[in-house]
């Protein structure tokens, strides 16, 4: 029996030369009793966060933690929490605190030199940049915002200030490869660039978020975000999910994918109706084969500037 053992262990160490993460899990399933091996990867998205006007007041009054105090475990329960970063974190000075609707300044933004830390603390350790407020303070603010974030151990995607290609977060959560990919009205090139670089990482055996900052705000999805979405489907994405209406917008699924067109505020001082005040965050479970399980969780925007758990 031992020349068996020895073919077996010879085939394993030629597929980990020539394929190491085939290798690698082949190794794994020898050691492992199959009914207990099931990679997966749980990551929570949430929509935009932003720390500028009365939520930068409300964080040096109450301490910056003050905005996640009311979500309990909800953000450190998951592997990973990812969000859209609705501007640059700079240490120049903030234009919109003081600012009124209507004034072009209450519409620039830059967070504070902390943000990166808070979000770390509650595991929302990866964010995308591709949006419409990540160079309110130009090319300067975004090198600025990638420093503090990588002090602070946080991942981004979407960079406007890198090529296309380079714009691809890739983590390897438990074992599940994923891949996220921005798509964003304001800073991608074009469609089919990004659509190619979905079908890229699909095609090497990677799992595809496409995090979308797109479409008009405070209305349904339009026929174009359709079309783009189901794009990125058929390119190959596990699943779409978007951001930047401020409000939260149709689910569907097409070609067995979920598509969410947008997940709303999450950290934002919008309070005029319930649409605006209520968000969405997604619990997504994901296996080497793409997304497993979905949970909704509706949160609400509180006018002392904290986000909780709708019940």
């Amino acid at each position: 029996m031992e020349w068996i053992a020895g073919i077996i262990a010879a085939v394993v160490a030629f597929f980990a030369s020539v394929l190491p993460s085939f290798g690698e899990e082949l190794r794994y399933r020898m050691m492992t009793p199959s009914s207990i091996y099931m990679p997966e990867a749980t990551v929570l998205f949430g929509g935009d966060v932003m720390f500028d006007r009365t939520i930068r007041e409300a964080m040096k009054k109450h301490g910056d933690d003050h905005v996640f105090s009311c979500l309990g475990d909800v953000l450190k329960t998951p592997d990973l929490v990812v969000a859209n970063l609705e501007g640059p974190i700079t240490d120049n000075p903030s234009t919109s605190v003081g600012s009124t609707p209507g004034d072009i300044y209450n519409f620039t933004f830059t967070f504070p030199t902390s943000t990166a830390t808070l979000l770390a603390r509650h595991n929302i350790r990866l964010v995308n940049l591709g949006n419409n407020h990540i160079m309110n303070f130009s090319r300067d603010g975004i090198l600025q915002t990638k420093r503090y974030l990588d002090e602070a151990g946080v991942e981004y995607f979407g960079d406007p200030d890198s090529v296309e290609e380079d714009r691809v977060a890739r983590l390897n959560i438990h074992g599940v490869p994923l891949s996220f990919v921005n798509w964003s009205d304001w800073t991608s090139d074009k469609t089919d660039h990004t659509v190619a670089q979905v079908r890229k990482e699909s095609e090497s055996g990677r799992v595809v978020v496409v995090y979308t900052h797109w479409g008009e705000e405070y209305v349904p999805a339009t026929e174009r975000m359709k079309v783009l979405a189901r794009q990125f489907v058929d390119a190959g994405a596990a699943v779409v999910i978007g951001s930047h209406p401020h409000v939260v917008q149709e689910h569907e699924e097409y070609n067995g994918k979920h598509i969410y067109y947008s997940l709303g505020n999450f950290v934002f001082d919008q309070y005029w109706n319930d649409d605006v005040r209520t968000g969405l965050l997604l619990r997504v479970a994901f296996g080497r084969g793409g997304v497993t399980a979905i949970e909704e969780v509706p949160v609400y925007l509180e006018r002392d500037r904290t986000t909780c758990i709708l019940e």
